[in-house]
């Protein structure tokens, strides 16, 4: 049993907005998530369940409005489902344990980091500082943190 998941006292804990994107399947508005202009090392964990998704070596300016990644920090943790609404055909992100709606990924990234981009709504993220993952149980994830 994974020790990330969803629970009723992490849903009640969360903003309107984060509730909205993480739970209805909604999308912040460009350029207003708090973690788009962030450049601290550290990882990025799912806000409901806290299971580790993105680094900070792997996020890049991809100048869409959302944070962008080039690949999950641990791929297991991601499911990719078709999403076929709003008139066309994206590959949504959500993560496996918390089930919360991510974004979607997208096949126009950096080619030299795989050409994939991770576009992913900072209200469903917590991001967790380099100094404080081992405090916080990420210690693992430390060698994929840039610095």
């Amino acid at each position: 049993m994974s020790k990330y998941k969803k629970s009723s006292d992490a849903i009640a804990a969360l903003s309107a907005e984060q509730y909205r994107v993480t739970q209805e399947s909604g999308t912040e508005r460009p350029w207003t998530g708090e973690l788009l202009e962030n450049s601290a090392p550290g990882i990025y964990v799912d806000v409901v369940s806290g299971e580790p998704l993105f680094a900070s070596a792997d996020k890049f300016d991809a100048g869409c409005g959302w944070p962008s990644f080039s690949k999950p920090i641990e791929p297991t943790h991601i499911n990719e489902v078709t999403d076929d609404t709003h008139g066309m055909v994206r590959t949504e992100v959500r993560s496996k344990h918390g089930d919360s709606h991510l974004g979607h990924v997208f096949n126009d990234g950096p080619v030299e980091q795989g050409g994939l981009r991770y576009c992913i709504n900072s209200a469903s993220l917590r991001f967790i500082p380099r100094e404080q993952m081992a405090a916080e149980g990420y210690q693992a994830y430390l060698p994929q943190v840039e610095g």
